[in-house]
Parts: structure tokens; sequence; C-alpha cells
């Protein structure tokens, strides 16, 4: 006769047994070749979705099978703890954010053990733990030194709910993902890392990838970007102005008819000053906005019919 399945029962026993033997706890095995599995730690929301399940039983299931062939695996865990959301999320719920993170930390930490991953606990970390971020800011200090981080005004997609920033990707239908406001551009001081001094040697290595999926590696070629073309300098009539424009085309000079200039490019906002109309255009692409290439498309079309 088949006993039936009781996952109360049998489940804790693994999940004990695994916790009192340290089953998926890691060190250093010279004898064994390395993996290394770690998928994108958790925002501590407080309760796990069905995209948290999907998202680390995948990663476990890659876990399981490279240990399975005789690898030192290292799975850790963490919580990605430290910023805004968290904050705003302390505000409406009326508690300090320390509490509120800490709090549903704990809980979401319950209902990973019970699902059973194969995690080393032992190296589980809270990005909000001072004994954490120092190690960030330490980092960026090494930068910042070596003239690797820096600061300059840029445009953004501002949550005016949230008060904070948000990629082209967090922003739907023209709408913060989490608060749902209609999102602005701005234009504000930000720090940025100088990565483009590490293009080349980026590309270069590519090559050296074995293993990676082609179209991963495309993805990354054109996430650097790599342009080779010519500044041309266009000569403004009854200006002694310029307008510098960029081209990996030159050989099509002459068939120029046009140049479309950014929103807030200073010829544009000089222009705006003394036409109204310009001025309210401007102002509406402030609102809503997710990328670039949706005010090319899409504003500057609306703009050349007018």
């Amino acid at each position: 006769m088949t006993l039936p399945y009781q996952p109360q029962v049998i489940e804790k026993e693994a999940q004990f047994y695994w916790e009192e033997n340290a089953t998926f706890e890691v060190s250093e095995n010279f004898s064994k070749e390395k993996f290394f599995c770690l998928a994108m730690i958790p925002y501590p929301s407080g309760y796990l979705h069905v995209g948290h399940v999907r998202n680390y039983t995948l990663s476990d299931v890659i876990a399981r099978y490279q240990r399975m062939q005789g690898k030192n695996v290292m799975q850790p865990i963490g919580w990605d703890a430290f910023g805004l959301p968290a904050e705003n999320a302390a505000l409406k719920n009326k508690t300090a954010p320390r509490q509120w993170t800490y709090n549903n930390i704990q809980h979401m930490r319950s209902q990973l053990k019970a699902l059973g991953y194969a995690y080393d606990w032992s190296r589980e970390v809270t990005t909000s733990d001072p004994e954490y971020y120092r190690w960030e800011q330490w980092l960026f200090i090494q930068l910042f030194n070596r003239g690797l981080a820096y600061r300059k005004m840029a445009m953004v997609n501002w949550d005016p709910v949230d008060q904070t920033v948000l990629a082209n990707e967090q922003v739907i239908d023209g709408k913060g993902w989490r608060s749902g406001a209609p999102v602005e551009r701005r234009e504000i001081a930000q720090w940025f890392l100088k990565i483009t001094d590490y293009a080349e040697e980026l590309l270069e290595g590519l090559d050296h990838l074995i293993g990676w999926p082609e179209q991963v590696k495309t993805m990354q070629k054109n996430w650097i970007g790599k342009s080779t073309g010519v500044n041309i300098q266009f000569a403004i009539e009854g200006s002694d102005e310029k307008v510098t424009v960029f081209t990996t085309r030159p050989d099509t000079l002459m068939g120029v008819t046009y140049l479309a200039l950014a929103a807030k490019h200073p010829l544009v906002t000089g222009v705006a000053v003394d036409h109204p109309q310009l001025a309210e255009f401007i102002k509406s692409l402030e609102i809503g906005a997710t990328a670039e290439a949706n005010l090319a498309t899409e504003k500057n079309e609306e703009w050349k019919h007018r």
C-alpha cells in the first residue's frame, strides 16, 4: 500500500535535518570544482508572492543540479533592504523603517525556509545593516579618489509620491510601478561611475566568455554601445553659434535635410523664452515620459506637426 505524501511532516523533518547538519553551508574544498549560484536578492516587502517562488525555485534547481555533479556550490541569500521604498513603506504603516524592515525580513525568511531552498543561511546579508553598507561606502570612496565616481546634472524619471528616481523599466504607461503616480522628467544632480573608461576592455572580454549565450553577449555589446564616427558642426543662420552632431555616417552629409534638437537643448530653451507654445510643449514632456526613445517618436513628432 502506498503511503500518502504528508508535506507538513516530511518536509519539516527534511528541513530540520538540513539545518541541524548544516547541509548547505559551504567551506573551502580545493578537491572540488567551485560553483557560485546567486539570484537577485529580494526586497523585504513583507510577503513572498508567486514571482519570488518562480525566481528562487529556478536558481535552487540550478544549485542542486550542480551539487549533484559533485561541485562545491555556494548559494547565498540576503535582503535588498536599503533605500527610500523601505522608508516610504514605514511612513505609510506608521512605524520606524528599521522595525518595519526587520519584521518583514523575519517573516519572509520563515517563508523561504518553508519552501526548502538550499541556501547557506550562514552567509545571509542585509543591505541596510551598517556592517554591509560600510563596504559599499568604502568602495565608493575608492572610486571617487581615483576619479571614477563623479557628479553631474542629468534627466531622470521622477516619482513625485515615492520621491525617488525610477529606471525606465519601472515606469508603466507613464506611471510609477509602485505608487501609480504620473512620472515627471526632471533634471537633477546625480552620481555616475565612469565605466566608459573600461568600455573597450569590456568589449574585448566578451570574446573570451566561454559558454555564454550569443544573445546575452549581444545584449552586453549593445549596452556598452560603442559607436565609431565623427562630430560635424552645423552653422546657425544669423548666429555665431554652431550645433555639433555626432554621426556614424559622415558620408551621408549631403543628404541632411533637417536637425532635431532635444527639448532641453540650450538653443531650444532659449527660443522657448519668447514662444509660449514651445515652452508649454517642453513642460508637457516632463510628465509621463519614460525614455528618450518615447520622446523622439511621440512628443517630437507631435511638435513637428503643430
